[in-house]
């Protein structure tokens, strides 16, 4: 099933939270992948929005970027269904 573009929207906007608070602990991905025992091309497909992930790795993220899931995920807009 498609991803909607509301979906892609807050793919892209997790990615970039990710990836801005990776570079802010100045960690490549391979460093990423490491500390949240993940693999760097897993890591990648996140900061691109390439796939949506579960809870397990949100908060194995989390820790790997040294910050509370819910600091991660804050202000986040999940897409409303259209009926």
């Amino acid at each position: 099933m498609p991803r909607s573009a509301d979906n892609q929207t807050l793919l892209h906007t997790f990615g970039r939270r990710v990836r801005a608070r990776r570079l802010e602990l100045g960690l490549s991905q391979m460093a990423l992948a490491e500390a949240a025992g993940m693999s760097r091309n897993h890591i990648g497909c996140v900061e691109r929005a390439e796939l949506a992930i579960g809870l397990e790795t949100l908060v194995r993220l989390a820790d790997g970027l040294q910050i509370d899931v819910g600091a991660l995920v804050a202000g986040l807009e999940v897409p409303r269904r259209r009926p």
